[in-house]
């Protein structure tokens, strides 16, 4: 999958969030949007991912050369996120048939095989609503990370983890990276390192009202 973004930019009232992003993006490689909180990091993933619509510039999809319509990419993408909710109501597995009625695992994996590579063998029963949050971002995780998608978008994937839920997210990520467009939104190093291209979204916020007049002023 390749994914270029012309000129992009998206704000929020009168605010640029992000402007003049041009950047092409493939399979084959890991990204990192890096940069503070609050810096837009999160906002360009979800504009990539079609959830947000971005106010100029264009975005185009391509799948094995061929242009995918915006409105179909969702089929070829997995995203997590700390603001995407689970549906709590639903045993693990219950969770699993829900989701792989629209998602398809990675390599015919059975729903108890993704249960096991979770590490989550004991709950299989239990309701989500009762996981605890590591236990819960570990799902998300292994959803995103087992579903059949060339593209996977990754923002603050260890939030809620300890050390060995980290760990299990580096392991699981390395095994499913080889020919998959990925993209990590982060600004903590475990998180990223196994990323070999890093884009700062700093580099494309427009300067500010005040900013602007003073730099008006100046020349």
């Amino acid at each position: 999958m390749q994914i270029n973004l012309s000129n992009l930019g998206k704000r929020y009232n009168y605010e640029w969030i992000f402007r003049n992003l041009t950047y092409t993006l493939e399979s084959g490689t890991s990204y990192a949007i890096l940069g503070h909180n609050g810096s837009g990091k999160s906002t360009l993933l979800t504009v990539i991912a079609g959830h947000n619509l971005h106010s100029e510039g264009d975005i185009t999809y391509l799948l094995d050369g061929s242009p995918v319509a915006p409105e179909k990419a969702y089929r070829q993408l997995s995203l997590t996120a700390p603001y995407l909710e689970l549906v709590e109501e639903l045993t693990l597995l219950e969770m699993l048939a829900f989701h792989t009625r629209f998602k398809p695992l990675r390599g015919n994996l059975s729903h108890i095989n993704l249960v096991e590579r979770m590490g989550l063998q004991k709950s299989r029963n239990k309701f989500v609503k009762d996981f605890s949050s590591g236990m819960k971002q570990r799902l998300k995780l292994g959803l995103a990370i087992y579903s059949d998608t060339q593209l996977l978008i990754l923002d603050e994937p260890t939030t809620n983890l300890d050390q060995e839920g980290i760990a299990w997210y580096q392991e699981h990520v390395e095994q499913n990276k080889a020919g998959r467009l990925i993209i990590v939104g982060s600004n903590i190093a475990h998180e990223y390192s196994f990323c070999e291209q890093h884009l700062y979204i700093t580099d494309y916020h427009a300067p500010t009202r005040q900013a602007k007049s003073r730099l008006d002023a100046d020349t």
